[in-house]
């Protein structure tokens, strides 16, 4: 059980790094508190009005003023820190308002509206653990936090809102982009995914069909061959599981022909229409580069809408 600490000397809050990984967010509170420091953290809870961020979005701040994520786009993190370095002092968790209806008048949110956040004094890394855990082997998980007892706990995923009784944040395994295909297009999409901070799997050869097993609902899977033949496994034993994403490459001609194919092969009507071909969320995207671009900015706008 993590005790309220004392300050000797003032400390002034900075950023430790650009985040708004969820997972690392986490990390950096769990690793705080593994290394015998105090530690909060700060989730937005409420939006009235325009945000730069929706509720679950969340800080980590540390006792010696460190502190990473995002709760605004980046006008009221250094007063949230402040106000989680007053509640680990204390040991009482608070709620803190910024925006309209505020008594902080000098802080403004440029969007206008106002936010909530609940500043939490972390007494335990277990919740963060387990949610990190669970997150890695491939599965959400949620922190439900308890205003009236101030407790944070892992739960398992639901849909109980809870009617203010508590909060909760749900979180989702890492995004896993698998790429298929022995071409320029191939290599360029899968160096822009892992600059995009997503987990990414290459197969060229006769290995993709070792990697099926990796196929799972947190997954996007980028078919890059100029052979339908050489796809068609791979294409059924995507439909055959619950990729969030799945995206061919040709034009539509070349789609009737893999429909066809498909067809003959037994996949229904609604299963290949689960497949985005031509792949990519702007047509016409020649050039290797675009393309990515065009596939990744697919990818991420279906994965918003499956949140």
């Amino acid at each position: 059980m993590q005790q309220p600490f004392s300050l000797t000397e003032p400390v002034t809050p900075r950023q430790a790094f650009l985040t708004d990984d969820s997972m690392a967010i986490l990390r950096f509170a769990a690793q705080a508190m593994s290394a015998g420091m105090a530690a909060a953290l700060v989730t937005l809870t409420n939006v009235r009005g325009g945000a730069a961020r929706l509720p679950g979005a969340q800080m980590a701040v540390r006792e010696d003023g460190q502190y990473c994520g995002f709760v605004s786009g980046g006008c009221v993190e250094a007063a949230a820190a402040f106000e989680a370095l007053e509640v680990m002092q204390s040991g009482r968790d608070r709620t803190v308002i910024y925006g309209e209806g505020s008594p902080y008048f000098d802080i403004v949110l440029p969007c206008g509206g106002s936010i909530t956040l609940t500043i939490h004094a972390l007494r335990s890394a277990q919740p963060l653990l387990a949610v990190l855990n669970t997150t890695e082997q491939r599965e959400p998980a949620c922190l439900r936090y308890h205003p009236s007892t101030q407790r944070l706990q892992s739960v398992a995923p639901g849909k109980d809102s809870g009617r203010g009784e508590h909060f909760d944040v749900h979180y989702r395994p890492a995004v896993r982009v698998m790429v298929y295909g022995r071409s320029v297009e191939a290599q360029v999409t899968a160096s822009l995914a892992q600059a995009a901070g997503y987990d990414v799997h290459t197969f060229d050869g006769v290995e993709a069909r070792n990697s099926f097993a990796l196929i799972d609902a947190d997954t996007a899977v980028v078919l890059l061959y100029h052979d339908l033949h050489r796809e068609l496994p791979i294409l059924q034993a995507a439909l055959a599981a619950t990729p969030f994403y799945v995206g061919a490459l040709g034009s539509s001609r070349t789609h009737q022909q893999r429909v066809q194919r498909l067809t003959e092969l037994g996949w229904s009507a609604r299963d290949t229409a689960r497949i985005k071909a031509p792949i990519g969320l702007f047509p016409k995207a020649r050039d290797a580069h675009s393309l990515a671009l065009s596939i990744l900015a697919d990818v991420a706008a279906v994965r918003t809408k499956a949140c």
